[in-house]
């Protein structure tokens, strides 16, 4: 499975594509990092951003697409500005008819580490370790980036299996809440 990870963000939004599969070992196909400017407007920036994810779409012709999950921080205005990119990445994804996994800085690490409050060094070596790579990505947001799409390799299969179970179990004509 090949899948495309994004660490959104407005000035920087890590991009990391990985292919694999449980049980087998993980290769780097690329890495990067879209960056924007604080002195543009908010929806030149988004612009910049989709051709950005577009671009790496038609490169690297990921299977899924795995984004960090907006949480709550304390300023509203990052807390924004990340929701922004996370929807363009969204989007982009969608109007190819990807598959689009969301998943949470705490189950990143912990998929990764071992911890779900791993620092962001500890994230970055391991990344590097998993990949085979000479040291961990630079900067933090393109080893997240990885990160994301290595959790999403190791963790789709159960997640599918258990979407489907709890589909099994539903009354007929009823869809999940």
């Amino acid at each position: 499975m090949r899948v495309l990870g994004v660490d959104p963000g407005l000035t920087r939004c890590g991009v990391g594509v990985v292919d694999g599969a449980p049980g087998r070992a993980l290769a780097m196909v690329g890495v990067g990092v879209l960056r924007t400017s604080a002195e543009e407007e908010t929806p030149r920036r988004l612009v910049l951003i989709e051709r950005g994810i577009d671009a790496w779409l038609d490169e690297h012709r990921p299977q899924a697409v795995a984004v960090e999950r907006v949480f709550s921080q304390h300023n509203v205005r990052t807390v924004m500005g990340t929701a922004q990119a996370s929807a363009v990445a969204m989007l982009c994804a969608a109007r190819r008819g990807l598959p689009v996994a969301l998943h949470t800085p705490s189950e990143v690490k912990a998929a990764v580490t071992g911890s779900g409050r791993a620092d962001k060094t500890q994230v970055g070596a391991m990344v590097a370790r998993l990949l085979r790579l000479d040291g961990p990505p630079r900067p933090a947001d393109a080893a997240d980036a990885l990160a994301l799409a290595i959790c999403h390799i190791w963790r789709a299969p159960a997640q599918d299996r258990l979407r489907r179970a709890a589909a099994a179990l539903r009354p007929e004509g009823t869809t999940a809440p």
